[in-house]
């Protein structure tokens, strides 16, 4: 009978499609984790995976394996959270992924006051695109999300936190240092620097700047990051413009906003912030607590939006 960490090894191999890599992501040494999979396979009597081919893939019986090996994880984790459920406080493992123009900004504001009022939780947080996170998701792989929405996956609950409105983060020499109440009909994306490909955020900004891709600021210079903070960086020692979350802007100093800082005239291009997670999903305990944390602990002036200041744009 395979045991429950012979189907953790076998779906972080499928995962990582890598001994090695699943090896570290069971914090285990490769020559242990390979010798439970061959012993799965030996009792068995079947090849799971073939080793011939890089990266590893997995046979037509492996690929079956592997699903069935996933539903009973999936049912093995369920006897824990119903345990945990019993119990009126939040408590457990709790995996939380999180997309990265958020992250920097959003988990410092609540994780202090989250693991200060949840001593029992063992709270693990990862940054993740979307598409990986749904993923994830459905793969039992985490318990929840923070991300941009809506999806419109019925695969997905999305509990609505709030609203973050885009602002214009621009250089000093650019024409829309001189506006105010931008509007999207000013928005040039021969100056915009943007976030490389992959990213929901990206896609929105195109979507303000009615454009469906982005250009060289630089005549001879092309460049992709997958971080605001460098984009911030290119504008303010170079030239051009980009677009920044509301979070993305809380730390600004009164000097640098009045220097670099534009707003959009209302109503305002902006995102809509959710807490997902799967449909079998638990932890409920656990995930209100996360959610009443966000919600405490946001600025006010994110707090105080109001519908009708804001335009929300789609990330498809």
């Amino acid at each position: 009978m395979p045991t429950i960490t012979q189907l953790e090894y076998l779906l972080a191999v499928d995962n990582e499609k890598h001994f090695g890599r699943a090896a570290m992501d069971c914090h285990v040494s490769q020559p242990s984790l390979s010798t439970q999979i061959q012993k799965l396979e030996e009792e068995l009597n079947v090849i799971i995976f073939d080793r011939s081919k890089k990266p590893i893939i997995a046979t037509e019986v492996g690929l079956a394996i592997i699903e069935q090996a996933r539903v009973v994880i999936h049912e093995h984790k369920k006897i824990h959270a119903i345990a945990n459920q019993g119990s009126k406080e939040p408590r457990g493992k709790f995996d939380l992924a999180v997309i990265p123009t958020l992250a920097p900004y959003l988990i410092p504001l609540f994780v202090g006051e989250f693991s200060k009022n949840n001593p029992k939780v063992n709270l693990k947080i990862n940054e993740y695109k979307t598409e990986d996170i749904v993923k994830l998701l459905i793969n039992d792989e985490i318990d929840a999300g923070l991300l941009v929405t809506p999806l419109e996956d019925e695969r997905i609950i999305e509990r609505h936190l709030f609203y973050e409105p885009f602002h214009i983060y621009v250089s000093e020499d650019h024409y829309l240092s001189k506006k105010k109440n931008i509007t999207e009909a000013d928005l040039d994306t021969n100056s915009l620097w943007i976030l490389e490909e992959g990213h929901c955020f990206r896609e929105q900004v195109l979507k303000v700047c009615s454009s469906d891709k982005s250009h060289s600021v630089l005549p001879n210079v092309e460049f992709t990051s997958g971080n605001l903070e460098t984009l911030k960086n290119l504008v303010k020692k170079n030239s051009g413009f980009t677009l920044l979350p509301e979070l993305a802007a809380l730390d600004l100093s009164s000097i640098e906003s009045e220097k670099h800082l534009r707003r959009f005239k209302k109503p305002a291009p902006t995102r809509e912030v959710s807490l997902v997670h799967s449909r079998s999903f638990l932890k409920e305990n656990v995930i209100q607590a996360i959610e009443d944390e966000i919600l405490k602990n946001l600025p006010k002036r994110v707090r105080s939006l109001k519908r009708q200041d804001i335009e929300i744009i789609d990330i498809y």
